[in-house]
């Protein structure tokens, strides 16, 4: 029986590059996104749906989930939608602080929330949430968007324990960088002149350069596939050969000394 996919933020970068994937392995796909007026890739390829959805329009969302599973039985909903906010406090605004939180983390909450009756009269489905290697270790410049990845990651492995007696899964992708125009347009920020020379040591880890050094859309995309496949209970999958070695030295030497090594790389 053909399997079907729920994918937000499909637009582009990862979320684009799952949907063809699935795609390709004979999945159903429905692809949302906030502007699908402006989508001309993914409408030509065969089984795969393209339906509106802003993810911080909650009445948008329990529309959209309801008319979905009245046609189709979800086997797998990926909350992928989300962007990056880098800066230092001082240099964001409430209204970008509230925008991050309510996208990143409320959104995936409410996408979430819409689909737990349908998985769990079914006995049967899978979440799988994208957080970032910056929701499982701290980094300059992005407090308030690791907020928002570490929160999912918590938010997840609690609703796992919640959802795992009625046969529902709740899994983890955690990328590092990823080679999209994640630092164009899915990237909001601010600049603080006390914290110049911070914001030029970070700022190099987005240059042209070191972003030919991140793991490819499509490669993050498999990992995704493997987890949405792999019948596993395993909770976290580390995407990305950065995220992989900043993990693995987590585990080895510990948080607290993995902090001030970082905090090293930074002292000025």
């Amino acid at each position: 029986m053909q399997k079907t996919i729920f994918i937000t933020g499909a637009s582009a970068g990862l979320g684009k590059s799952t949907a063809k994937l699935f795609q390709s392995k004979g999945w159903k796909v429905i692809a949302t996104m906030r502007k699908p007026e402006n989508e001309t890739e993914l409408t030509k390829l065969e089984n795969v749906t393209i339906l509106k959805l802003d993810i911080t329009d909650n009445t948008q969302i329990e529309d959209t989930v309801q008319k979905v599973i009245q046609q189709y039985t979800v086997d797998v909903v990926l909350n992928n939608a989300g962007y990056g906010l880098i800066g230092v406090l001082e240099a964001l605004t409430d209204e970008q602080i509230t925008r991050q939180i309510d996208t990143n983390l409320l959104g995936v909450i409410r996408v979430t929330n819409a689909f737990i009756p349908h998985f769990r009269e079914n006995k049967n489905g899978t979440f799988i949430n994208v957080t970032s290697m910056f929701g499982l270790i701290g980094y300059p410049t992005c407090s308030v968007y690791s907020a928002t990845k570490f929160a999912i990651d918590g938010f997840s492995e609690s609703l796992a324990y919640d959802l795992d007696q009625f046969g529902v899964k709740v899994k983890i992708i955690a990328p590092g960088g990823i080679q999209t125009d994640f630092a164009g347009r899915s990237l909001d920020g601010g600049q603080h002149e006390a914290y110049q020379k911070l914001m030029e040591k970070v700022s190099e880890g987005y240059s042209a350069e070191s972003i030919s050094n991140y793991a490819t859309p499509e490669s993050i995309a498999n990992v995704i596939y493997d987890a949405s496949t792999d019948n596993k209970k395993q909770l976290r999958y580390i995407a990305g050969t950065d995220a992989i070695s900043l993990y693995t030295e987590r585990e080895k030497i510990g948080a607290e000394a993995q902090y001030h090594k970082i905090q090293k790389m930074f002292a000025f």
